[in-house]
């Protein structure tokens, strides 16, 4: 076993959710070492050409990824092994908290076919294909940011990938409705966190109310702009926000969260072209951070 890879503690929790060989032929082989070459690219931010040998041929390792990424298979495992961790009470869900990181995009990743792609062998889009391919232009460049939701275990339970420029705000609804950690037992899958944290980049109006709608408890500083304008209105403007001090301090989880995320050079500088294969890429930086103890 190389370092970075697998370990047979982690193997055992991630193969029961693998694709399994169906029909004549067996489609699926070496799942552990093709695995294994996809975390060395994640960790070293190497091309796919320079993988090293003992990972097999660096087409099957690379063809592997991009497949995955565009059927949701990635996601699917994500929440499958987020399913083994809830039920085993790994997951802390007493304080959720919502942040985005910035990735800088290499210049590699630009230049893309204006054609939507299509699943390799199928008919059919990818899953989280976009036509702007989740990239935007800023004083420094191409960038791309990652809307995270982390839990208090410091691991990721939802994502969304967006350009650079785009704001926190508008991205918390959509990282909250991917939230869905299956129950055992053909159960609904659980959405709601018992409380929510963000920082004021997400105080907004809109939020609140999906929030309250959705009867989750929330700790969110409100700006001072939005303060002063509720005061200027009186009773008009409604109640001042509720805000938890104590609580708040753990929003530092979500942080440290991306910072582990970051540590997998493909994540931190984004080398894929399309947005549908750093979304996989992301996926499968997070399925490790599950997969450790």
């Amino acid at each position: 076993m190389g370092r970075g890879d697998l370990s047979d503690l982690e193997w055992a929790r991630l193969e029961p959710h693998l694709p399994k060989n169906a029909g004549r032929g067996g489609r699926w082989k070496s799942h552990r070492k093709v695995i294994n070459g996809i975390l060395f690219r994640q960790r070293t931010g190497i091309p796919w050409r320079d993988l090293p040998a003992r990972f097999g041929s660096w087409k099957t390792v690379h063809d592997r990824h991009r497949r995955w990424s565009a059927d949701g298979t990635w996601e699917r495992i994500l929440r499958a092994v987020q399913a083994d961790a809830d039920t085993e009470g790994r997951i802390d869900w007493i304080m959720v908290s919502v942040d985005s990181a910035s990735c800088r995009a290499h210049q590699l990743a630009a230049g893309a076919r204006t054609a939507a792609p299509r699943i390799p062998g199928r008919r059919g889009r990818p899953v989280h294909h976009r036509s702007d391919e989740a990239l935007g232009r800023s004083r420094g460049g191409l960038t791309c940011k990652i809307h995270l939701a982390g839990e208090g275990g410091r691991r990721p339970l939802a994502f969304v990938i967006t350009p650079g420029q785009w704001g926190d705000a508008p991205q918390l609804i959509p990282v909250l409705e991917r939230i869905r950690v299956p129950c055992p037992a053909g159960d609904q899958p659980r959405t709601r966190p018992d409380h929510l944290g963000g920082d004021t980049a997400y105080s907004s109006r809109r939020n609140r109310r999906s929030l309250r709608r959705r009867q989750i408890k929330r700790t969110i500083p409100e700006r001072k702009d939005q303060r002063a304008n509720r005061q200027r209105r009186g009773s008009a403007g409604g109640r001042p926000t509720g805000f938890n001090k104590t609580i708040y301090k753990r929003r530092n989880e979500v942080e440290r969260t991306i910072n582990a995320l970051k540590g997998f050079r493909a994540v931190a500088t984004r080398f894929d072209k399309r947005a549908y294969s750093f979304h996989g890429t992301v996926a499968v930086a997070a399925i490790r951070l599950w997969l450790r103890s």
